[in-house]
C-alpha cells in the first residue's frame, strides 16, 4: 500500500497553522502555502493512520471546483502548479506535488457558511428536538434524508477548541460580520450551492449540504479554503437514494462505521486503521473525484 503523508516539513519555512488536514504555511505577508496532508479526522480526532493520496484528492476536487465557480465568485488561488512555485520550496517538491496550492491572504469571516438541500447529520438532529433548524422552521413530518422544499442558508460558528461548529441563526451572522456581509455571504452561499447541485446531479449525485469559506481581499468577497469536497461536503449516489434514513455517501463515513464498530470512546489516542479499512477509504475518495471531476487520474 502507498504511504501516506501525515505531516508535512519544509524547514525554516515559518508553519501558520497545522489543522486536522491542512498546515499552512507563511511565505510572505500577502502568501500562504496551504498543503493538504493525508490525515484523516472522525469524532473531533486524528486518527493514527492516513490515507494515501487523501490530500492529492481534496486540493485537485477544490481547483476544479474554484475553477468551475470562476464566473459566480473569486477565488484565493494564485497557483498550484508547483513549477511556479519559489525555488526555496524546490527542495520539498516530492511532499507538495499535487497537493498544495499557493494563496493570497484574506480577511476572513468567522462563520462556516452552510447550505441544505436536504435534512440530515446535524440538521435533523436539530429538527428532531426543534423543528427548525438555525432558527429557519421546515415542515412537519420530514423524514432523515428527505429533501426540503428549498435550499436553506444554516450557518455556523467557527469553533476552534476541538468541539463542533455550533449552528447559529442568520441573526447571529449579522451581529457578527454586519447586515450586508450576511446578507452578501448567503447569497453567495446559495447561488454556488444551485450550481455546484445542478453539476453533481449531471454526475449522478445528490450534493445534500455543504460548508464554505469566504474572507475578503482588496474590499471584495472571495472564496477560500477548500470547496465542495467529500470533507466538506455530503454527496449520496443519486440511484441509491431513498429517504427515511442515512444515505451511503463519499465522504468518511466508512471510516466512522468501523470506529463505531469497535467501540472506541472517542478519546485520546485515536486509533489506528486496519490496512483494508484505509484502502476502502481511498477507494471512495477516489470514486467522489472521478465522478465529480470527470477526469480517471489524479
Amino acid at each position: 500500500m502507498q504511504t501516506a503523508l501525515v505531516e508535512t516539513d519544509l524547514g525554516s519555512l515559518p508553519l501558520t497553522a497545522r489543522g486536522k488536514v491542512r498546515d499552512i504555511y507563511s511565505l510572505s505577508d500577502e502568501e500562504l502555502l496551504f498543503i493538504a496532508t493525508d490525515r484523516i479526522s472522525a469524532f473531533d480526532h486524528v486518527l493514527g493512520s492516513g490515507i494515501p493520496d487523501k490530500g492529492r484528492i481534496l486540493t485537485q476536487l477544490s481547483l476544479f471546483w474554484f475553477d468551475f465557480l470562476k464566473d459566480t465568485v473569486k477565488n484565493h488561488v494564485l497557483t498550484a502548479d508547483v513549477e511556479q512555485f519559489p525555488s526555496s520550496l524546490a527542495p520539498f517538491r516530492d511532499q507538495l506535488a499535487g497537493r498544495s496550492m499557493i494563496v493570497r491572504r484574506a480577511q476572513m469571516f468567522p462563520v462556516e457558511c452552510v447550505v441544505r438541500a436536504y435534512i440530515s447529520g446535524s440538521g435533523w438532529k436539530d429538527y428532531q428536538a426543534t423543528g427548525a433548524v438555525c432558527g429557519i422552521k421546515l415542515p412537519p413530518g420530514l423524514r432523515e434524508s428527505d429533501r426540503l422544499p428549498e435550499p436553506i442558508f444554516t450557518p455556523a460558528a467557527k469553533i476552534n477548541t476541538g468541539g463542533h461548529d455550533e449552528n447559529i441563526s442568520f441573526e447571529d451572522v449579522i451581529a457578527a460580520v454586519g447586515e450586508d456581509n450576511a446578507k452578501a455571504l448567503r447569497r453567495l452561499t446559495l447561488d454556488i450551492f444551485e450550481k455546484a447541485s445542478r453539476h453533481a446531479e449531471s454526475r449522478g449525485l445528490i450534493l445534500a449540504d455543504t460548508k464554505f469559506e469566504f474572507g475578503v481581499i482588496d474590499g471584495e468577497i472571495i472564496l477560500a479554503d477548500e470547496v465542495l469536497t467529500p470533507d466538506s461536503s455530503r454527496y449520496w449516489p443519486a440511484e441509491s437514494y431513498a429517504p427515511g434514513g442515512a444515505q451511503p455517501s463519499f465522504d468518511k463515513q466508512y471510516v466512522r462505521d468501523y470506529l463505531e464498530s469497535i467501540r472506541w470512546n472517542k478519546q485520546a489516542p485515536a486509533p489506528t486503521l486496519p490496512d483494508e479499512v484505509v484502502e476502502r477509504t481511498r477507494e471512495k475518495y477516489l470514486e467522489a473525484f472521478r465522478l465529480i471531476s470527470g477526469r480517471a487520474e489524479l
